[in-house]
């Protein structure tokens, strides 16, 4: 049965090889839900600075719109289409 560990390899230019060593032990004694969490709660958190960044570029839209623009950037234009009736044309 094959082992799969937790290890991110490439280290940060700017973390010590000590650091390292102590961030790659606490994230092994991680459990899967922990995991899980963490990727989630990353998830939201990137999203929600696409967000600001799509209302800071259209101003004048609303959430609605600024929440289909989000989602344009994981889902082709095609099936956003067909799902909501909008595509944006200008790649958000």
């Amino acid at each position: 049965m094959p082992c799969y560990a937790f290890t991110v390899r490439a280290r940060p230019m700017d973390t010590s090889p000590e650091a390292w060593a102590i961030m790659q032990d606490a994230l092994r004694s991680w459990t899967p839900r922990q995991r899980v969490e963490r990727a989630a709660a990353l998830t939201v958190l990137a999203h929600s600075f696409a967000l600001a960044e799509l209302r800071r570029r259209y101003p004048d839209e609303d959430d609605r719109k600024h929440r289909l623009r989000l989602a344009a950037r994981y889902i082709d234009k095609e099936t956003i289409l067909a799902a909501f009736g909008w595509a944006p044309d200008d790649g958000d």
